[in-house]
């Protein structure tokens, strides 16, 4: 990849309401970074929209600071971007790296679990993650205390992987600080986010959906109901990955989470074998994610550039206008698959699609994976709805 289009690659998905699926959609209508900021002035000029394009000395300076902290920067479509990634619409615009990047190249298994963990757990952990790793799996986790610190521990002799919420320089927790700086020597660290930039709440949901994809399958060692193990679980049975969970006591809080998983159809796990044999067989029988990266919709409208420029033209404003406000209204915070609406609108496709993405550079929706599209909670709206 050219130096220029690795810039471009960066500067879009750290602008303001590009996200990794809009991203995505850019990349496919526009073909290269480059040409997509070349067309954005009059993306924007066109639908009344000011987007704040993030500027290429500020791009220039975050890979100078990763370099200088001793990391890089690998963009989608640059060589050493994890092929299982290639999978998602909504895969990372950029990864920025400490350590070893080579290990994303080999076959991974994610495992998370509490925070809270007990001493059978985080020793079972340890076990597993070794095991796991002898047997040729590199092992993802999320650097938290508990079970995701014990994954590491247990790991880190064969290939261990911590995706981080907020910068690669940002240690959280603190107490990890020692384990944080054996994976830098010995594995790798991962982040999409910029370098500097603290890890809050918000971060952790899009973090763990990294751990859901980057793994053939995922394995989750105690987690209560509200846990976010269960979310990155979601994500990965969304993703098409196995989910595994290893069963506990109905009197323990901890393992009610697994235990929900097990009645809703996760793999049964007791022992390394047991995982060993699941991503074997994946493997061999070469499935991939259940749901496709791109629906016919998105396909059909921007295969090819020039054809999508001749339908812009004949979309009128009030058309995209008339759009814009019944789309508005059918959407909610909850993601919406964008064929539903396409099916409960009056307007062509073509107009969709382009209202759509329209309400994404100003701020309005945001997509998901699998083509989904919700609104985008502000403080306004719960007042506007009380």
């Amino acid at each position: 990849m050219k130096p220029a289009e690795k810039i471009a690659i960066l500067r879009l998905i750290r602008t303001q309401n590009i996200g990794p699926v809009t991203l995505t959609t850019l990349l496919r209508r526009f073909k290269s970074g480059t040409s997509v900021i070349e067309h954005l002035p009059e993306l924007g000029k066109r639908s009344k929209i000011s987007l704040r394009l993030h500027s290429q000395a500020q791009a220039e300076d975050e890979i100078a600071k990763v370099n200088k902290y001793g990391g890089q920067i690998i963009v989608r479509g640059e060589a050493g971007y994890p092929d299982i990634l290639k999978f998602f619409d909504d895969a990372p615009g950029c990864l920025t790296c400490l350590g070893h990047p080579h290990i994303m190249q080999k076959n991974m298994l994610s495992i998370v679990g509490s925070r809270n963990a007990s001493l059978n757990a985080l020793n079972l952990t340890r076990n597993l993650a070794h095991e796991i790793g002898a047997a040729g799996f590199n092992i993802v986790s999320g650097m938290a205390r508990g079970i995701d610190a014990a994954t590491h521990e247990g790991s880190l002799d064969t290939g261990s992987i911590a995706v981080m919420a907020g910068g690669i320089d940002q240690i959280y927790p603190k107490e990890n600080a020692k384990l944080y700086e054996r994976l830098k020597h010995e594995g790798l660290i991962l982040s999409e986010m910029p370098f500097g930039m603290q890890p809050f709440a918000q971060h952790f949901p899009i973090r763990n959906r990294i751990i859901a994809s980057l793994g053939a399958g995922l394995l989750v060692i105690e987690a209560n109901l509200k846990s976010g193990s269960l979310i990155t679980a979601r994500e990965a049975g969304d993703r098409g990955r196995d989910v595994m969970a290893i069963p506990g006591s109905p009197l323990d809080p901890r393992s009610k989470g697994c235990n929900k998983l097990l009645r809703e159809g996760a793999i049964l796990v007791e022992h390394a074998g047991d995982v060993i044999d699941v991503i074997k067989n994946r493997f061999l029988n070469s499935r991939e994610p259940n749901m496709p990266l791109f629906t016919h919709t998105e396909h059909d409208i921007k295969k090819d550039a020039d054809n999508d420029q001749i339908k812009d033209t004949q979309i009128t404003v009030n058309e995209l206008n008339e759009a814009k406000r019944i789309l508005k209204e059918l959407l909610s915070f909850d993601a919406s698959p964008v064929d539903e609406l396409v099916k409960q609108c009056h307007f062509s496709i073509p107009v969709i699609s382009t209202a759509l993405f329209e309400m994404e550079l100003s701020g309005d929706v945001v997509r998901h994976y699998g083509n989904r599209i919700s609104l985008v909670w502000s403080p306004e709206a719960d007042t506007e709805n009380d």
